[in-house]
């Protein structure tokens, strides 16, 4: 649902700036009811105010692709810009040459680029969109490897009676490491570390 302010002052015009200032819109941007056009009165006397109702536009799929359209032209990329919306969750496939630059070492620079999509989609004048970026199936691809490390190493560690402690991950990354071995009897997984240093440590639990 769009955001809508209502706003009053001694013209419509001044309304209306200061309804756009609370949305942090522009003029283009918004929908205008002018519900009170205002008057001046007889020398002051009975003056009233203009009000008005200013609703955003929201259009998180524009949005989405202006911000990466503008991103990728300086970087002096061509890139195909796929956007399909379920509910409140946006889907977005990139596709084009080149396409390890934009996933990064274990996908940091994909993971970037989808917070900074998500930061341009989610201003605060609708409800929030949930945005997933993603190229070549990396995703899934990502996912995938990162359960079966998961299983090897939770093998491994029955075996040894070592715990280890994984290389830093995302948040997202480190919920498929605690989600894929949370029914193991004998292992246990927790994080330390700060953000964006955060790692898994996977270990035997310990005997009550």
């Amino acid at each position: 649902m769009s955001k809508t302010v209502k706003k009053s002052a001694k013209t419509t015009q001044e309304a209306i700036a200061l309804a756009l200032a609370e949305l942090r819109l522009s003029r283009d941007e918004v929908s205008i009811n002018i519900i009170e056009e205002g008057s001046k009165g007889l020398f002051g006397i009975g003056a009233k105010d203009a009000v008005v109702e200013v609703t955003a536009n929201v259009d998180p799929e524009a949005r989405a692709r202006d911000y990466l359209e503008s991103i990728f032209a300086c970087m002096g990329m061509r890139i195909d810009i796929d956007i399909t919306r379920e509910d409140k969750m946006m889907k977005i496939n990139l596709s084009g040459d080149s396409m390890g630059i934009i996933i990064g070492k274990h996908g940091d620079t994909l993971d970037a680029l989808e917070h900074l999509v998500s930061l341009a989609v989610n201003r605060g004048d609708g409800d929030y969109v949930k945005v997933i970026l993603d190229t070549e199936n990396y995703r899934e691809k990502r996912r995938a490897t990162l359960v079966r490390l998961a299983e090897n190493l939770a093998a491994s560690i029955s075996e040894q009676k070592k715990k280890i402690t994984l290389e830093p991950m995302s948040s997202n990354e480190r919920r498929i490491i605690h989600s894929t071995l949370q029914n193991y009897k004998d292992i246990d997984t927790y994080s330390i570390g700060e953000e964006p240093y955060r790692k898994v440590v996977i270990a035997l639990k310990k005997k009550q």
